[in-house]
């Protein structure tokens, strides 16, 4: 039933229907598939490197995935991307199994652990069951050796069946080859920074930030004496230790600690659901948004501060992947994290 235009979706209207992420892999290019695999695979907590090996020449490599990263002939798994309009069926495997038993009995790598294949339309139901079984795949592969394999392996030459290479066929352990379905790539990749990227869909829901501990940590040293320089330009007296603030400083910098620890859970939020570079995009663009205030001519250093956190809060931030998710404090906090790096200096040396 057509949805009436009083009742239309406001960010619909802007983007388009909301496409499900099963639906979105179908219209991935054969490379953007590849990317999507690799950064699945990458994600996994099992394998120590990862490396996208596809193109011309791969030898029936696509996702190479390493155990231990310190033994590059160790354990491994193989995720073969195939990128079709329709489910995957034994025809479409032949020649990927071919290179699998051609390439390891002539060394060119080591057997994987597992050998998966990977298409965003799955497997269909023919090649599922065959997957199951087997001395079914072998068999199904010696069969059409000859027709699928033998002329396809390597260019200007053709493989046959025999020999030694027979024989390692008849013994090949094909219960290692399987499939991965689209559906549990998708629920990985959910838990990742690659998710919002490639389905879209929004950022998940921020957690609430914390709260500042008691003591002032490390990590907090250098804006806190940026800070406590600027209350003691307001009050032209050196502030040394936090027990000489009044309570008007008090409460500024109490303030001034939660928007740091706000903006710094901003960081760990960008983290887990964007590549890296969202935040440190974002800190430039509140940087370049408030220099020039930082720089200007002010009463005293805490002027400055202040003067400086409200240019933050009226800037219109249009191109940060994390829009939507940033609040005030965050911009407040981002200005203490800009001082803690020395990137903008609260009392300038009048020496």
């Amino acid at each position: 039933m057509t949805k009436k235009m009083g009742a239309a979706d406001p960010l619909e209207i802007r983007t388009g229907p909301t496409i499900p992420p099963i639906e979105r892999l179908k219209l991935f290019s054969a490379s953007d598939w590849e990317g999507c695999v690799d950064e699945w695979a990458s994600s996994l907590p099992g394998y120590g490197l990862v490396e996208r090996a596809g193109g011309a020449g791969d030898m029936g490599c696509d996702i190479v995935a390493t155990v231990d990263a310190s033994q590059p002939n160790g354990a491994w798994d193989n995720y073969q991307c195939k990128h079709y309009d329709h489910p995957l069926a034994p025809s479409d495997i032949w020649l990927e199994l071919g290179k699998l038993c051609y390439f390891t009995q002539q060394g060119a790598y080591s057997v994987p652990r597992r050998y998966y294949f990977v298409a965003p339309r799955g497997v269909g139901t023919k090649l599922m069951r065959l997957l199951k079984k087997p001395e079914e795949l072998r068999a199904g592969l010696i069969a059409v050796w000859s027709d699928k394999c033998s002329g396809h392996l390597t260019a200007g030459s053709s493989i046959p069946l025999t020999g030694a290479l027979a024989g390692y066929v008849s013994t090949f352990d094909f219960s290692r080859v399987g499939h991965l379905p689209p559906l549990k790539l998708i629920e990985g990749l959910m838990a990742t920074p690659f998710f919002a990227v490639r389905f879209g869909l929004g950022l998940p829901a921020r957690p609430a930030p914390p709260s500042p501990p008691a003591a002032i940590d490390p990590v907090e040293s250098r804006y806190v004496a940026q800070l406590l320089g600027a209350y003691g330009d307001n009050r032209n007296k050196p502030v040394a230790t936090l027990a000489d603030l009044g309570p008007k400083h008090q409460a500024h910098f109490k303030r001034a600690r939660e928007s740091f620890y706000c903006a710094e859970a901003l960081h760990s939020f960008s983290r887990d659901t964007l590549p890296d570079g969202a935040f440190e995009n974002l800190q430039n663009q509140i940087y370049d948004g408030v220099v020039d205030v930082a720089e200007a001519d002010h009463a005293c250093g805490l002027t400055r501060v202040n003067a400086t956190t409200q240019q933050a809060t009226s800037l219109a931030l249009t191109s940060s992947a994390l829009l939507g998710r940033v609040e005030i404090a965050d911009r407040h906090g981002i200005c203490h994290q800009l001082a803690n790096d020395d990137r903008l200096t609260w009392v300038p040396d009048r020496g």
